[in-house]
């Protein structure tokens, strides 16, 4: 500690013999800024200076400023023209996608429209043969049965008189005229079929 301090008062001692002849010629002559016989050629280099620092400001550091904050303008109105072209590209892209969307999609309504009107004329066409063709068949069974009808009448008309003349010759022992028979037959047909 003692160590300490005689270090610390010897370079006071070192240090205050350094600055006393600078305090010393302060105090004799003072500041110079301060000093007024100065005073006319420090305004005077002052003066000199200010035009000498703002010729070159104006000549060349605020041009460059300038051209600077033009380029930057024009750059900031580039990119927002361009923004605003993309943004109408991407909305005409955009209508143009609608466009195409409904237009496929009425295209497609159209085929299917058109698949569901041919289908409807092929079924129209496959129910018409088949409505024919079961007309043609029921005529031909019409008249299949109207063919077995009338055999079947035949039959029983050869039946009947078979079978009459057979009661009539084993009741009265003698066979019937088969004309009479016939006739017989016939009126009695007639009067069932009425």
């Amino acid at each position: 500690m003692r160590l300490r301090k005689r270090r610390a008062s010897a370079l006071g001692l070192v240090g205050g013999a350094i600055l006393l002849p600078a305090r010393a010629g302060a105090v004799e002559h003072g500041m110079p800024q301060l000093n007024i016989p100065d005073f006319a050629p420090q305004i005077f280099w002052l003066v000199i200076w200010f035009v000498i620092l703002y010729l070159m400001m104006s000549k060349l550091g605020l041009p460059r400023i300038e051209a600077i904050r033009n380029a930057r303008r024009r750059r900031r109105e580039d990119d927002l023209a361009r923004a605003a072209q993309l943004k109408a590209d991407a909305e005409a892209a955009s209508a143009a996608y609608q466009k195409a969307l409904a237009e496929a999609r009425a295209q497609a309504q159209g085929t299917i429209k058109a698949a569901a009107d041919r289908m409807a004329g092929e079924a129209a066409e496959r129910q018409r043969a088949l409505a024919a063709t079961l007309a043609q068949q029921i005529d031909e069974a019409e008249r299949r049965i109207v063919a077995s009808k009338e055999q079947a009448l035949t039959e029983i008309r050869n039946v009947a008189i078979d079978v009459g003349r057979a009661v009539v010759e084993k009741l009265t022992g003698s066979a019937p005229e088969p004309a009479r028979m016939m006739a017989a037959v016939d009126r009695s047909l007639n009067g069932q079929a009425r």
